[in-house]
């Protein structure tokens, strides 16, 4: 298998339809840099002198910056803009010498694919692109064949389709809701022969025109940034302490029924801890009694209050179903604005899929 063949397989990497996501939702930027490895360039002139050449031999740098979207199930959606620059060396064959500048930069649509693997800290994603690239090249050729060959480059610019491919991490800020670090691996490519005029001095005398065919460029760069999502709250301040000189009032009688994660059905235990409630009632001064639905943060704010709601009419139902008189049940939903344990928007936390039942 050759190198496009291979550089076109890691774009396409398969997205895990079964996979957890950990959501991003709403829009984000990125920002990323990192050092950049250009594979032997091809370059065949079509001069005798010059009709085996390469360029290639060191280590180059390649930035991005992005803006995108998150739908809040994993998937994003991004367009990226990005430049890589290097200073190869040029190497002719069977002598060698001179040195070029290389720069390739374009625009790429990206499709990404965030994984939860139950951590709190790290999320791998994986991700494809293609765009545009451009290539501008300048530099000198020198030949030990016909000593006193010397080709110069012309300041040339050429565009290809290209494509990409992305493996990383994220790493979230806790300290800046929203932020995270980013690293990540990538490998991207350009796919048509692209064609670079240069003039030629033999013995210090002008020469023919010469020009240089370059084949596929395959990059492989070492990504460090760091990603923003607007819009992610912080989470709730811990609620100020009482004065300690005012006593405070009697606790009112507080239930918590859980729930599984995206379900509103009531399990056995759940029956059981509204029964026992509904019998509470009955013993005590009760003259009202709160339903308060709530949700974790791992879906959208608008999928959770109503998911929270829909939790809270179950429970209400039930302590109908137990005797408790309808006039005496006020219902309420918070969707996750009111976490029992703070976290980042998109983590499951068990404690927070709940009702609370609060005889007053």
């Amino acid at each position: 298998m050759d190198r496009r063949r291979l550089l076109l397989a890691a774009a396409l990497v398969g997205l895990p339809p079964a996979a957890h996501a950990q959501p991003v939702t709403g829009p984000y930027v990125n920002l990323g840099i990192g050092p950049d490895w250009l594979s032997q360039l091809s370059a065949h002139g079509d001069s005798p002198t010059f009709n085996n050449s390469e360029l290639g031999g060191k280590i180059g740098v390649a930035g991005l910056a992005s803006a995108g979207y998150g739908f809040g199930n994993g998937l994003r959606i991004e367009l990226e803009g990005n430049v890589r620059a290097q200073s190869p060396q040029f190497q002719s064959y069977p002598g060698s010498g001179g040195s070029a500048s290389l720069r390739t930069y374009g625009p790429m649509v990206n499709v990404l694919y965030d994984f939860d693997i139950g951590s709190s800290w790290i999320y791998p994603f994986v991700g494809a692109g293609v765009g545009y690239e451009w290539t501008s090249v300048s530099g000198n050729a020198t030949s030990a064949v016909a000593p006193g060959t010397v080709a110069s480059l012309n300041d040339t610019t050429r565009g290809s389709w290209g494509a990409q491919g992305m493996a990383g991490i994220s790493v979230p800020i806790s300290s800046v809701p929203g932020l995270s670090f980013t690293a990540q691996y990538r490998v991207m490519g350009t796919f048509r022969p692209e064609y670079v005029g240069a003039s030629t001095m033999i013995g210090g005398v002008p020469g023919p025109h010469t020009e240089f065919k370059l084949g596929d460029q395959i990059h492989q760069s070492g990504i460090l940034g760091l990603r923003y999502v607007f819009g992610v709250a912080p989470p709730p301040a811990a609620p100020a302490p009482a004065p300690v000189a005012t006593p405070a009032p009697a606790p009112a009688r507080t239930y918590l029924v859980f729930f599984d994660w995206d379900k509103a059905d009531l399990t056995d235990r759940a029956r059981q801890i509204i029964a026992d409630a509904a019998q509470a009632s009955t013993h005590v001064q009760t003259t009202q009694i709160e339903v308060d639905g709530h949700a974790d943060l791992s879906g959208t704010p608008q999928y959770n209050q109503g998911l929270s709601l829909r939790r809270a009419n179950a429970v209400g139902a039930e302590l109908v179903h137990d005797g408790v008189p309808q006039n005496l049940i006020f219902i309420q939903a918070f969707g996750d604005t009111r976490p029992l344990v703070p976290t980042a928007r998109g983590v499951r936390e068990p404690q927070n899929r709940r009702v609370e039942i609060i005889l007053k």
